[in-house]
């Protein structure tokens, strides 16, 4: 069953939890961005590692760690529920159009980019 994507408002709190706090880590620079993600240390972000870093933000909401975020843990305390899932595959979309070049991975540039529509 396909569901429609998570709205603009569940979406841009959740990357913002993850842009201000991903693995627990404050980041002032893009290229620290590139360094805290970087996890292999190859000078560029791949899908998995993107994944890894932003979904600290769906991680810090989902209280009671059960992979759903329901209205009670989104912002506002209303909406429909949000799957891990669902957020993984909102991350790949948003990773894919930041990923200019179609290498397959984000590199500081690509990084610093404002987000692509």
């Amino acid at each position: 069953m396909t569901r429609p994507p998570i709205g603009g408002r569940v979406a841009g709190a959740l990357l913002a939890l993850a842009a201000a706090g991903g693995a627990g880590a404050q980041v002032t620079r893009t290229s620290e961005y590139l360094e805290h993600m970087d996890s292999d240390g190859d000078g560029r972000v791949s899908l998995a590692e993107y994944q890894a870093w932003m979904r600290y933000g769906f991680d810090r909401m989902d209280r009671n760690g059960d992979g759903v975020l329901t209205a009670d843990e989104l912002p506002g305390g209303k909406g429909r529920p949000v799957t891990l899932a669902e957020h993984m595959t909102k991350l790949a979309a948003t990773f894919n159009r930041q990923d200019t070049n179609r290498d397959g991975y984000l590199d500081a540039r690509e990084l610093a980019a404002p987000p692509q529509k």
